[in-house]
């Protein structure tokens, strides 16, 4: 299942600070656009909810899920509202297990490689290096001498189109998409251009 997101656009919307009202039309403006996966982190306005309605209005064709998770509770509780991506700004192994423990997908965020490796011991599918831009690309260049190749490895926090190329030429194997992307209030057009302009961005990287 994930193999198929990364490889086609490796590319999390981050909508934090979504609404229920906003949840349908913005995540049909990002599919159109060509991503594929979409966290609502739960601190966000009634993020249950709208993780609820993307599911029903966008179904298996996307990875939906929540972030900002924090506790297995807080796991229970995206399972029962039908999403299957789990991403956090921690590595807390709990959360990890549990998702897994539940089929879903684990994105814990990592900052040093003893929390990458310990993480990976725990279960996690994708490592979320978090704050990308307090380690810079000078970091992930290092981690990829060392974690296991098929890692992937996702820099989350002020990632702009432009860039992304630092990142991408030191290993990393796609992107978690902020503030650059989605920002409360815009509207579902002004995030599908800047969805356009990410995947246009990842696409010429990729070549």
């Amino acid at each position: 299942m994930l193999e198929t997101y990364l490889r086609d656009l490796p590319l999390i919307a981050i909508l934090r600070g979504l609404t229920p009202a906003e949840a349908v039309p913005v995540g049909r403006a990002l599919y159109d656009a060509g991503l594929r996966m979409i966290e609502v982190p739960l601190n966000s306005p009634e993020p249950l909810d709208s993780i609820r309605r993307l599911v029903d209005a966008l179904g298996e064709g996307c990875l939906i899920g929540a972030g900002t998770v924090l506790s297995e509770t807080q796991v229970e509780a995206v399972v029962k509202a039908g999403g299957r991506l789990i991403v956090s700004p921690n590595m807390n192994p709990a959360v990890i297990r549990a998702s897994r423990a539940a089929g879903l997908v684990s994105a814990p965020g990592v900052a040093t490689p003893s929390e990458a490796f310990a993480a990976l011991e725990a279960g996690a599918d994708v490592l979320k290096l978090f704050p990308a831009e307090q380690l810079g690309p000078a970091v992930l260049k290092a981690w990829r001498a060392v974690l296991p190749a098929d890692c992937p490895l996702l820099p989350v926090g002020g990632i702009t189109p432009e860039g992304m190329a630092a990142y991408r030429q030191a290993g990393a194997s796609g992107f978690g998409l902020g503030s650059a992307l989605y920002r409360p209030g815009q509207s579902a057009e002004a995030v599908g251009r800047n969805a356009r302009d990410f995947a246009n961005a990842w696409h010429a990287l990729a070549r």
